[in-house]
């Protein structure tokens, strides 16, 4: 776990080209925009999920 935050705290700008680069060669340039679209879908289903939650539980804790 130390390497881990080792690692990561010495992530520079170089690094994060290199990464990018790294993704765009894996995937190419008409696949991130799709990939990006799903990943943002799924966040805007995962919030309305969660606020769709807290009014059932809202709605459900008795009075006091």
């Amino acid at each position: 776990m130390i390497t881990l935050s080792f690692f990561l705290g010495m992530l520079g700008p170089w690094q994060i080209v290199l990464i990018v680069v790294v993704v765009l060669l894996l995937f190419g340039g008409k696949k991130i925009p799709e990939l990006m679209r799903g990943l943002g879908s799924g966040i805007k289903e995962f919030k309305d999920a969660s606020k769709d939650d807290e009014k059932l539980t809202e709605k459900n804790e008795p009075e006091a």
